[in-house]
């Protein structure tokens, strides 16, 4: 399969101590649907981001330079980063 967008969400809770423990990730059909979804997301969670990358799903192998669509609150490496 050829290489596509995709638009991710990926919301964060707490985990042991002063860990972050990811919750699944959720595709969006757009980046703005990703955007919206993530700011709604951000009052409910300790971090949450959205982002899009270049991506061969069936593959499973992603762009290691996501564009960071939306961020809020602790996120992990390298989302703290960005």
């Amino acid at each position: 399969m050829a290489m596509e967008t995709v638009h991710l969400v990926q919301a964060y809770i707490a985990g042991r101590g002063q860990a972050l423990k990811a919750e699944p990730a959720f595709a969006c059909k757009t980046a703005e649907d990703a955007r919206r979804k993530a700011e709604r997301l951000s009052d409910l969670r300790l971090g949450v981001v959205a982002f899009s990358a270049s991506a061969d799903t069936e593959m499973g192998d992603y762009d290691e330079n996501p564009v960071i669509l939306f961020k809020s609150g602790r996120l992990p490496p390298p989302f703290d980063e960005l």
